[in-house]
């Protein structure tokens, strides 16, 4: 069992620049530890034979099949647009970038 004492969490709540009360200090020893605690229970798990994977459950592609689809035809979307020029939507400049 870890403990973490005052001074531990003290030191902790200064590296990550953290103002902490005294009786924080108290409340998080106690909780910190008891994470810990937690943490060296798990690394006690025997995963030798057990292969590293990246998902609990096994993961499929849920996308459809990228396939080319007609659609709408160009002077229809723009006609829909508050903007075109060129045949492309005009939208206003956000960068001042020079034409």
């Amino acid at each position: 069992m870890s403990t973490l004492s005052r001074k531990d969490v003290a030191h902790l709540a200064r590296l990550s620049r953290l103002a902490v009360t005294d009786e924080e200090l108290d409340l998080y020893a106690g909780q910190l530890s008891a994470v810990l605690d937690a943490v060296a229970q798990v690394q006690k798990a025997p995963v030798e034979d057990v292969p590293p994977t990246t998902h609990a459950v096994p993961m499929t592609n849920v996308f459809r099949e990228d396939v080319a689809r007609p659609s709408l035809p160009r002077d229809a979307v723009l006609a829909g647009a508050p903007a075109a020029e060129d045949d492309r939507f005009r939208v206003p400049r956000i960068l001042g970038e020079e034409q």
